[in-house]
């Protein structure tokens, strides 16, 4: 614990408000705590984005690259989305944070492709799930954290599709 405690201090990184982030991340029908945006937190969706590509080399799958690039263009249009669609403005760091947190069940769904193909029905069922899962977490903690109620098939459509495009890499 002293270990732990003492990275938290020296680097700024509070574990608690990481393992909540990824406990909303993780149960998408529970109500979402719009405090959580109020911190920028990267050092999760940094872990996150590098577990994705960890488990996607581990399928034989070198996408580094596409992973943070598709990251990086994926949170520069959902920041310009969600400042043309909200009443108060949202920073990019807020927005890569909830994006990276949502990433988890993509990294779940990474993982399985380790151990069998999702190139089948079966992985395409699975992927869209995932794909869902994703988009409604993300969206959910948006709405609950900008004050957008009603708008949350909105925000989920264009996070299922830069979601899918993960599942993309995943797959293929």
């Amino acid at each position: 614990m002293f270990v732990w405690g003492k990275l938290e201090v020296e680097l700024g990184i509070n574990f608690d408000h990481i393992w909540q982030k990824t406990l909303t991340v993780l149960n998408p029908l529970k109500a979402a705590d719009g405090s959580i945006m109020n911190e920028t937190d990267l050092a999760g969706p940094i872990l996150f984005c590098i577990a994705l590509g960890a488990t996607l080399l581990l399928a034989g799958k070198v996408q580094f690259g596409y992973v943070y690039g598709m990251s990086a263009i994926g949170c520069l249009g959902i920041y310009a989305l969600l400042n043309l669609m909200s009443s108060s403005g949202v920073s990019y760091g807020c927005v890569a944070s909830v994006l990276g947190y949502c990433l988890l069940p993509m990294v779940i769904l990474s993982s399985c492709a380790i151990f069998f193909s999702l190139q089948g029905t079966a992985g395409t069922v699975s992927a869209l799930i995932i794909i869902g899962w994703c988009s409604l977490s993300a969206s959910k903690i948006f709405i609950s954290a900008l004050d957008m109620e009603g708008q949350q098939l909105l925000i989920a459509y264009p996070c299922a599709l830069l979601y899918g495009l993960f599942a993309l890499l995943t797959i293929f």
